[in-house]
């Protein structure tokens, strides 16, 4: 197939100081070539301030290929955070956005970045987001800022905003999907081992992790065994027996690993495997209850709009296929205790 001879640009902001982990989820997902996609990628740029060596927590440095102008330019541009939170963003990065914003740039951050964005007023009468710990000081200092902490990310169109670290990822995947569709960003998220979809917020990830553990762990067992027969019925009896423990003793275990209960984690599973046959396929909202275990199409309605913050039907239209030119988006969850 005959590529594209401009690729759509990415610049995303290194700088002095910086946590690489967000810069490397940037990178990862936009930098390298993807052909067996079939879809035209990305050209990712990478920019700073200044053509010095930057210092990156851990010890390294890098140098950054790009300036300022460069990240001006760019179709999207990402800042994965800011140095200090406390302290002033430069007038050369606040003009620098705001140039990329009045070109029609889609402006992203990840984490602390949201500083940035609102320094330079890319965020004033706009919902958005940061990591839950600096949602109070984003919104001390920028009041014009409605601040969201209890999602993992706010899509407002033009100017996206994600929650902390790992929620950038998701951010990142969202792009993806805005661009390419579900299919693409699905094969994305595969190669990465993450989710194509979290449901939830900042939060969830308390209620939905699992501890590493050891192959022969009898919760682990019994996790393994519950997700192989998500369709079935599934009581706390059954993963206990699996287990070989007591229910008592079962809950409790499982509650250390996890940080949940056994059942809402099942339930979590099950609103998770909805999703993939909510983006591909055109299968009854009915059908899909049944195949992931909900004993009724209004039980799996309560449990994945409890999850997700909207309808399996509301989702499907909005993953189902291009996003482009949908409401914004939220995707939310409980507050961090």
């Amino acid at each position: 197939m005959l590529m594209p001879a401009r690729l759509p640009t990415i610049g995303v902001l290194a700088f002095d100081g910086m946590a690489p982990f967000e810069l490397g989820c940037v990178v990862e997902i936009f930098g390298l070539p993807r052909p067996e996609l079939g879809v035209p990628w990305y050209n990712l740029r990478v920019c700073a301030e200044t053509p010095e060596p930057l210092r990156a927590v851990g010890g390294f440095t890098l140098r950054a290929a790009h300036g300022l102008d460069v990240l001006a330019s760019c179709d999207t541009v990402i800042v994965p955070g800011v140095a200090d939170v406390r302290g002033p963003v430069s007038e050369e990065l606040i003009l620098a956005l705001r140039v990329a914003h009045e070109r029609g740039a889609r402006m992203v951050s990840i984490c602390s970045g949201a500083f940035a964005l609102a320094a330079a007023g890319l965020l004033d009468g706009r919902e958005a987001t940061t990591h839950w710990k600096h949602a109070d000081l984003l919104q001390r200092r920028f009041p014009a800022v409605s601040v969201n902490a209890s999602v993992l990310y706010v899509d407002g169109g033009d100017v996206l905003t994600s929650a902390g670290s790992a929620a950038g990822l998701d951010l990142l995947i969202h792009l993806v999907r805005t661009d390419h569709g579900p299919g693409v960003a699905n094969a994305v998220a595969r190669r990465l081992v993450i989710a194509p979809h979290r449901e939830g917020g900042q939060a969830q990830f308390i209620e939905a992790a699992v501890t590493p553990v050891d192959d022969d762990d009898a919760v682990a067992r019994a996790m393994e065994w519950a997700l192989g027969n998500l369709a079935g019925p599934i009581s706390v009896g059954g993963l206990a027996r699996v287990a070989h423990m007591s229910e008592r003793s079962f809950i409790r275990h499982f509650k250390r690993q996890t940080g949940t209960s056994p059942l809402r984690w099942v339930i979590s599973q099950r609103v998770s495997a909805s999703l993939p046959m909510l983006e591909s396929t055109a299968v009854p909202v009915e059908e899909i209850a049944a195949a992931v275990g909900f004993d009724s199409p209004v039980t799996f309605r309560h449990h994945f709009t409890r999850a997700m913050r909207t309808s399996p039907s509301a989702y499907r239209r909005a993953f189902g296929g291009s996003s482009r030119g949908r409401e914004p988006a939220r995707v939310h969850g409980d507050r961090q205790a």
